[in-house]
């Protein structure tokens, strides 16, 4: 009979629940579009703002004094909205390997889960956000003359939103009974640690383990968005094992995702988009293959090349792939190379290629360590020949006995035609670096003369500008952009809790106790950033342990330039590594590839790149020799 009665409840619910999945999407729907088109002219704002205070102080020799301080409101609006962009379609980093591997009911299950737990941070950190941006209204902006809550709104309009669009995803779910039992689950999780409040403030340090392992590690591997993980994970310490205010950790992802260097984030990653819709990438990658596609592995040595250069523009690895992968592989793949080993090599690639300025996760070691911005640009260019020597000498063996009877070698007026064209899309990397080198625009500037520069390239040289794909491209940046600061955030508030902990003066002792000095340092580091790669990404692992680990390597003797090429390159290896490096799929789904074809053939990539890594650790010259 109950379970009769279970069934008929279960019915009723199935009836009604497309009618309510109907009306929970066509809302969605309408609020997506509210919150999309502001992320997209923020974007543009943001452009026109930096590019005017570049022209005004570097051609009219007259600088807007309110140019930075505008950026800088907007930007937090930007990363606010893109995080809400994000979160409705489900862009934000999570960590999926576990989740993939699971039976389809536990996934959906695991799917609904990973909503509620967002959710959860959101509704808890919401009162703590609205009581940051009110004291926030007693500040006043110095240039602009403005109550700082015009900047400081921006966190609790963005929280709102992300947690509007968690209920409507809850809404829309199909199974009614998975919805419940998630909910359940994540509301009986938190209630048990409430509960246990009074037992875990006197674990001190301990806690650490519990919240920043066993809590972030659930929930990263349990398939939870990271920068939501983290959160919990930083929420959780702060209200059940100190007394400090929770307004603090807002303020702390305040400021951790609108450090102003950041704004090149959004910024880089649209440059990305914008060569490859008007064709400057695909200039760039045809001029190479003229040039080498005769040679056995020629077009192997292309894709190394390529990704080397594209990476100079775009600063995003996605960007990196999706703009050199579609040229190459339908080519590559008529010599008789096999998708598996293609998706390998581009995976390959996209490691060896982190450290290429003017890369995101560059940008986010100068941001949260202080270290210079345009030392870490020079710094990172060798490391990427390296590593690209070391794969190469892999393709050689791979591919020395390769057939090319059937490929025709290109004639020199060809390649000079094809150089002709791909002229102005060569100069790009060299007018971004001429400009930062020359005083004309900062690091977060530059990329808007990249973005003017590719304009009227696509649009006079290659015209190829599809107006169309503009607005798609603006929200693309600022979903992304906002996913990556939201980690930023989060992480940044964990990173300070470890501080203000005294868990960093521990760690510092520790490691600057390790017998063989600076080598088993690095050595230590190698591991630690390899592993951390594989699990966090790049970005949020620089975030979280970057402030605490620079200043070890600074007492060790080690240069903060080399030692952040080093762990850049250990973390590229395990953001590529399969199992778990989310870097690797993303460039299956690039190539279209089905994951287990590749499996077997990166590792010996992956070989030659920590060969390589290995080099530029011995030898500190390759990293600093042009400081």
């Amino acid at each position: 009979m109950a379970a009769h009665a279970e069934g008929a409840i279960a019915g009723a619910g199935e009836a009604m629940s497309p009618r309510r999945r109907s009306r929970a999407a066509s809302l969605e729907a309408t609020l997506a579009m509210l919150v999309e088109i502001p992320a997209a002219l923020l974007v543009v704002a943001e452009i026109v703002i930096l590019f005017a205070g570049v022209v005004a102080r570097y051609g009219l020799r007259s600088p807007l004094i309110w140019s930075d301080e505008l950026a800088s409101i907007l930007f937090l609006w930007l990363a606010m909205l893109g995080a809400a962009v994000a979160f409705r379609r489900s862009e934000h980093m999570r960590m999926t390997a576990i989740v993939a591997s699971a039976g389809p009911g536990v996934r959906a299950y695991l799917d609904v889960v990973a909503t509620c737990a967002a959710l959860a941070f959101l509704l808890m950190i919401a009162w703590p956000s609205y009581e940051y941006a009110y004291e926030e209204s007693f500040i006043t902006t110095p240039a602009l003359q403005i109550a700082n809550i015009w900047r400081a709104a921006a966190l609790p309009v963005g929280i709102g939103l992300m947690a509007l669009f968690a209920f409507l995803r809850l809404a829309r779910a199909g199974d009614a009974w998975i919805v419940l039992s998630a909910v359940l689950s994540v509301a009986v999780l938190i209630g048990i640690f409430w509960l246990a409040q009074p037992w875990l403030r006197p674990l001190g340090n301990i806690n650490l383990i519990i919240f920043f392992v066993g809590v972030a590690g659930f929930c990263v591997f349990a398939g939870v968005p990271i920068a939501f993980g983290f959160g919990l994970a930083i929420f959780g310490y702060l209200a059940l094992t100190t007394r400090t205010p929770l307004m603090v950790l807002v303020g702390r992802m305040d400021e951790g995702m609108s450090h102003l260097i950041l704004l090149s984030v959004p910024l880089f990653v649209f440059l990305g988009l914008l060569i490859e819709m008007t064709g400057m990438a695909r200039a760039m990658v045809a001029f190479l293959a003229s040039l080498l596609g005769h040679v056995r592995g020629g077009l192997h040595y292309v894709l190394v090349g390529a990704m080397y250069l594209v990476s100079g523009i775009s600063g995003s690895k996605a960007a990196d792939m999706a703009a050199v992968a579609p040229v190459l592989f339908p080519e590559m793949k008529a010599r008789g190379a096999k998708p598996g080993d293609l998706v390998a090599l581009l995976a390959a690639t996209g490691a060896q290629t982190e450290t290429i300025p003017p890369s995101l996760v560059l940008i986010t070691i100068g941001s949260v360590t202080g270290v210079s911005i345009s030392a870490l640009f020079t710094g990172g260019l060798l490391p990427g020949v390296v590593l690209a020597i070391t794969l190469s000498a892999l393709v050689w063996w791979r591919y020395r006995a390769e057939d090319l009877s059937h490929v025709r070698r290109a004639r020199a007026g060809e390649v000079v035609r094809s150089f002709v064209v791909a002229l102005p899309a060569l100069a790009l990397p060299f007018v971004i670096r001429a400009a930062v080198v020359e005083g004309v625009a900062t690091a977060t500037e530059v990329s808007t003369i990249g973005i003017v520069y590719g304009l009227v390239i696509g649009l006079l040289v290659y015209r190829r500008f599809d107006w169309r794909r503009l607005g798609p491209m603006l929200v693309e940046t600022a979903c992304l952009s906002g996913a990556i600061l939201m980690i930023i955030g989060t992480a940044t508030g964990m990173a300070w809790g470890l501080t203000q902990s005294g868990f960093s003066r521990a760690l510092a002792s520790a490691m600057t106790g390790l017998p063989g000095g600076s080598a088993a340092f690095i050595a230590v580091s190698i591991v630690a950033f390899t592993i951390l790669g594989s699990v966090l990404e790049g970005i949020p692992a620089i975030v979280l342990f970057g402030p605490l680990l620079f200043p070890i390597a600074r007492a060790v003797g080690v240069h903060e330039v080399h030692y952040a090429m080093i762990i850049i390159l250990a973390m590229g290896i395990g953001l590529f590594a399969p199992p778990f490096g989310v870097g690797y799929y993303a460039a299956c789904a690039i190539g279209r590839v089905d994951p287990a074809e590749g499996i077997r053939p990166i590792w010996g990539y992956l070989l030659a790149l920590l060969a390589g890594l290995i080099v530029v650790a011995i030898f500190p010259w390759i990293s600093i020799g042009f400081l």
